[in-house]
């Protein structure tokens, strides 16, 4: 599934209090029941809503209902995507009315839980003993290092590995790069070519959180108490003027993601390789045709060669929202629909995800052969890096403005106007002026 590279920002209040107690690892209170140790079984028939974005969910629900005659889940699609989903649920749980369940993206989930817009489902039997059944990372996500904390269940992820052209790079006599350093030297050798290593993204601040998130950067830490903004600490600089170099020699291209001329780009053999995340896969599948049985895949290059770190680009949660009155069948739910074998393989079916929960890594469908990548058995490779991702990786409550922010400055950075280290500068400052015009304490 393409992920997201912008969200909608919410008109809803915040206030000092919630500041001071959302994400932290101190533990924040919750309004909702659950988070006091009352989270029981409803009594009789139980009805509830799940809105989501993703296709084919309403088959997935569909088997849910078939089995589950006493708890049936009405399904509704959002509006405008995961964009306009997010506006919409910060405007129904400010008028009381939000659905049960909601699917959130891992980088929203903040913003939701500074608004006090999620319910604590810790205390929930369903989800007792969960977090052994997901990928490590994930979890954090999920609990923001909370104790006695549950805001969501994972769902699926988007571990990053290196997409390339296996034909290109054997018959170049290139190799195939293990380390950042020997991607940029071939970079070099591709260009002298006539074609590009890759393709910078302007707009998919994500996807360069993703390449900061692998080298070890923090853009945000919160404390209990106050937030650190930092967008251009040791590694994030390092990325950036990494990048920033390849930009300046014109050994990758700057075309829109995912447009036709992007597409295009990968099909006529523009672009030897793609550094993205497992729902690249079937990205590279549609939009390249021609250049099926000419892929592989290898895990991302290093910075220090040896090493096995991974980032991560998209990924999204289910959500029990505020104001649910059945947060126990909710949480039953959230569960059956991220951990069921039969609901994952139909959800990777449909929607294409990749689950979140470990046992989904072991599905036929992750453990064959694919036709497109000339039989290799690619998804053993984003397993892999899904064990490497950094747990502690921290997301900021107001990520649309700093999206927006980062993608102005690059933009103006692919265009010959500043870096991409002044965008980051940039996107640092008003992220901070952002956070302080909604009175949430920060510094930076």
């Amino acid at each position: 599934m393409k992920a997201r590279t912008r969200m909608v920002a919410a008109a809803v209040g915040l206030t000092a209090a919630l500041a001071l107690t959302a994400c932290s690892g101190q533990g924040a209170s919750s309004t909702s029941t659950a988070a006091s140790g009352d989270c029981k079984p409803s009594s009789g028939k139980v009805d509830l809503t799940f809105t989501t974005w993703v296709p084919g969910m309403d088959k997935v629900v569909d088997l849910w209902n078939s089995k589950n005659p006493n708890i049936q889940v009405k399904f509704q699609t959002g509006p405008n995507g995961n964009s306009g989903t997010y506006q919409n649920f910060f405007n129904q749980i400010k008028a009381g009315n939000a659905p049960d369940l909601g699917q959130i993206e891992y980088d929203a989930l903040p913003n939701f839980r500074v608004q006090d817009g999620l319910t604590n489902i810790a205390a929930c039997q369903p989800v007792s003993g969960a977090q052994s059944k997901f990928v490590d990372w994930t979890w954090n996500q999920v609990t923001f290092g909370e104790n006695n904390a549950v805001y969501a269940v994972p769902q699926d992820t988007g571990p990053i590995a290196l997409f390339y052209r296996k034909d290109l790079f054997q018959a170049a006599g290139i190799p195939v790069p293990t380390t950042w350093d020997e991607y940029a030297k071939d970079a070099a050798l591709i260009k002298a070519k006539g074609a590009y290593i890759t393709n910078f993204p302007k707009t998919d601040v994500n996807w360069f959180a993703g390449m900061v998130w692998q080298a070890g950067g923090q853009w945000f830490k919160n404390d209990g108490s106050t937030w650190n903004v930092n967008l251009t600490d040791d590694k994030s600089t390092q990325v950036a003027n990494y990048w920033q170099k390849l930009i300046d020699a014109g050994e990758v291209s700057k075309l829109a993601s995912f447009s036709d001329d992007w597409n295009k780009s990968f099909d006529d053999g523009q672009q030897w390789t793609w550094v993205s995340a497992v729902w690249g896969a079937s990205t590279l599948e549609t939009g390249a045709p021609n250049t099926a049985g000419k892929w592989a895949v290898a895990p991302m290059p290093q910075w220090s060669a040896g090493d096995s770190k991974a980032g991560d680009w998209g990924g999204s949660s289910t959500a029990v929202l505020k104001g649910s009155k059945h947060p126990y069948e909710a949480a039953k739910f959230a569960m059956w629909l991220n951990t069921d074998p039969e609901a994952l393989a139909l959800e990777n079916k449909l929607g294409g995800l990749y689950p979140a929960a470990k046992a989904g890594a072991d599905l036929p469908a992750f453990t064959s052969g694919q036709a497109f990548y000339g039989g290799q058995k690619i998804y053993d490779v984003f397993k892999q890096a899904s064990g490497q991702v950094d747990p502690n990786f921290t997301w900021g409550p107001t990520m649309t403005q700093t999206y927006t922010d980062v993608s102005d400055g690059f933009g103006a950075a692919l265009g010959g106007s500043g870096t991409l280290l002044d965008a980051l500068k940039t996107g640092q400052q008003k992220t901070i002026d952002a956070l302080k015009a909604q009175s949430i304490p920060v510094k930076g």
